[in-house]
């Protein structure tokens, strides 16, 4: 028999009811039972919240440092008085090495103009051997000239100054063909003897 004290009901005592256990199951909703593999998941996915408040905060910010356009200042960068002598020097260069192909070649008629031109009258001992030194003149201007060719393009299409290259090309390569030209006549007896003859004659 129970007590009539033990009773809170008959005390006068309210009394409040426990939860149930589905009750007190029920109330976590944030992964508190999770595994911790399956909290590591949920937090490898944002909620949704999350993404729409993320997504104009990433839309709107820009970078000052970082232009919104590329840089395309190079590539629009037109010289057209430059392209016009740089071509009209390239063009000049070809015109240039396909003339001093056949005086090249001719090594007897090439000396001779040099010796009239420097008031010596003589003639080449081995004009024949000199052929050998005018066809390598030859290949000089000619790789020359397609070098200074490739070079000044690829400085337009960087949208550099380009039209002194193909001015400083053909200066050096017209002067290594020359200089190419010149040894049979330096290593000739008499055309030094010419030489000599005409420099005492003019004293």
């Amino acid at each position: 028999m129970t007590d009539a004290s033990d009773d809170p009901r008959a005390a006068g005592r309210a009394v409040t009811p426990e939860p149930s256990v589905e009750v007190r199951r029920s109330r976590p909703q944030y992964g508190e039972y999770a595994t911790p593999e399956e909290q590591r998941a949920r937090i490898q996915q944002p909620a949704p919240w999350q993404l729409a408040a993320v997504a104009p905060v990433m839309t709107d910010a820009v970078d000052p440092g970082i232009p919104s356009d590329p840089p395309v200042a190079a590539e629009k960068r037109q010289r057209p008085v430059d392209r016009i002598i740089t071509f009209a020097l390239l063009a000049y260069g070809l015109v240039n090495v396909i003339s001093s192909v056949p005086a090249f070649l001719d090594y007897g008629a090439y000396a001779e103009t040099i010796l009239a031109a420097i008031g010596a009258e003589a003639e080449v001992s081995d004009p024949a051997g000199g052929r050998a030194w005018g066809i390598a003149a030859v290949i000089v201007l000619t790789i020359g000239w397609c070098a200074t060719a490739v070079v000044s393009v690829w400085s337009m299409r960087a949208g550099r100054l380009t039209w002194w290259i193909p001015l400083v090309g053909g200066v050096v390569f017209i002067f290594l063909a020359g200089a190419l030209m010149t040894i049979p006549l330096m290593n000739d007896p008499a055309v030094w003897q010419a030489v000599f003859e005409s420099a005492g004659g003019a004293g």
